[in-house]
């Protein structure tokens, strides 16, 4: 394929993400008005957030196990179409309850977009062409993203907080744009239920028991029976069925294992800043809007950092490039909580850019290292694998910036989480010694 058809593809494909990802930064700043809408209080508000995230993050591995057996075409059509009909249902929720099943409806339809763009671009180019392609990715969803907090701001303002929960059906306007791109065809296998019934009951139970710290305990005992119960079971399961869902060549792939742990310190480090951020400047008085404007640069930084990003990947190998990019978000994380101690708004715009550069690379490493430790014919679960835990590291960092921060401060909470990348450095060790300079397929 040529360049200039990965350009489109996966700027469009970035584009999705991006609204796929607006579904939490925007809703963020409307939460106090759906609490006065349905008289409840801000933390119990705070479940339209949490069980987004929770489906985003558990059902990523059943999208790329299906897309393997069937191709990319439906399963991407169906998630679309589930995330679109969610944020629909949740702008005309009448009751709370109806909320937040709306947005658990668009939470699992939201999670075949991040798993499903990259598996596209991964089958469809190589090399070179293939490692711009995901930072472009990446680079897109980081603009829609961060001007999240800012188009849902005015959205808000102009029309009122429902029409911001109804952004991401915006998608189905992008699909069309794709349609010829994305394959249609797969294994032909069939789709192992009770194990995809297991993968997503454990992987559940692990991302509420991360949720825990800002969501109670009663989450945190949910979370913990469901881990301890379904992780002897699934692992049971996937030695008796090797080519089940979730294949024994993926889950005892070191390159996957290690890169999948690794990468998951940088979205840690963005969510913790993306809610960190705007918890400090509102208590000082700032509009949402004001908040969106300070995160503009980082947008505009998302549109260049490609350009950079990809020849990288190219150049040094996705670990060694996990490697700049774990490292990158633990001084982001230093700065910010810098920038908190002394109140220097510039500072902590420094920090938002900073972990801007470091989820644009460390997001098409981990895709590019998975991508290529695996065969084909697993790809797709392979990367819902690495997308699982990659969200569930963002679901650590607002864990740790919602239950270290309300205790012992901001500052404190964000120099906690610097500490991650770092024991991300770890598991990539054996990688980058044996991680040799990649070769180029033109």
């Amino acid at each position: 394929m040529t360049s200039d058809d990965s350009r489109r593809v996966s700027t469009v494909l970035g584009l999705l993400f991006g609204l796929a990802a607006m579904g939490s930064a925007s809703a963020a700043i409307v939460l106090s008005d759906v609490a006065a809408e349905f008289d409840v209080s801000v933390g119990q508000a705070a479940w339209v957030i949490s069980l987004y995230a929770l489906l985003l993050a558990v059902t990523t591995a059943v999208h790329g196990r299906i897309s393997d057996l069937v191709g990319v075409r439906t399963p991407l059509l169906v998630g679309v179409g589930l995330m679109a009909g969610g944020a629909v249902a949740a702008a005309f929720a009448p009751t709370y309850p109806m909320l937040l099943l709306a947005r658990l409806l668009q939470g699992a339809g939201a999670a075949a977009v991040p798993v499903l763009g990259v598996a596209a671009l991964s089958a469809r180019y190589d090399g070179a062409v293939r490692d711009l392609a995901l930072g472009r990715l990446a680079g897109w969803s980081a603009v829609v993203a961060c001007l999240g907090p800012l188009v849902g701001g005015l959205t808000e303002h102009l029309l009122g907080w429902r029409a911001v929960l109804a952004l991401p059906a915006l998608g189905l306007l992008v699909l069309p744009l794709l349609w010829h791109a994305l394959g249609s065809t797969g294994s032909g296998a069939e789709l192992d239920i009770p194990g995809a019934l297991l993968v997503g009951l454990t992987a559940a139970g692990l991302v509420l028991l991360v949720q825990s710290p800002s969501t109670g305990v009663v989450v945190a005992l949910v979370g913990a029976v469901l881990l301890v119960l379904g992780a002897p079971v699934t692992a049971r399961r996937v030695r008796r069925r090797p080519d089940g869902f979730l294949p024994l060549v993926v889950v005892s792939d070191p390159a996957v294992v290690r890169s999948a742990v690794a990468a998951a310190a940088v979205p840690a480090a963005w969510f913790g800043l993306l809610i960190a951020v705007p918890a400090v400047l509102v208590a000082d008085g700032w509009e949402p809007w004001q908040v969106g404007t300070l995160l503009v640069p980082s947008a505009l930084v998302a549109m260049v950092v490609p350009r950079l990003t990809g020849p990288m990947l190219s150049r040094i190998g996705p670990s060694r490039s996990l490697a700049v990019s774990a490292s990158s978000a633990s001084v982001a994380l230093l700065v910010a909580a810098f920038g908190v101690g002394l109140d220097h708004v510039t500072v902590i715009a420094v920090a938002v850019v900073l972990v801007t550069f470091a989820f644009l690379l460390g997001q098409p490493a981990l895709s590019a290292a998975v991508g290529q430790a695996v065969p084909a014919e697993v790809r797709g679960v392979a990367l819902g694998v690495a997308t699982l835990v990659f969200l569930t590291g963002g679901s650590v960092g607002s864990a740790v910036v919602g239950g270290v921060g309300d205790t012992v401060g901001m500052g404190v909470a964000l120099l906690v989480l610097a500490a991650l990348p770092l024991l991300g450095l770890l598991a990539l060790r054996p990688l980058l010694r044996r991680d040799p300079a990649p070769v180029t397929v033109p």
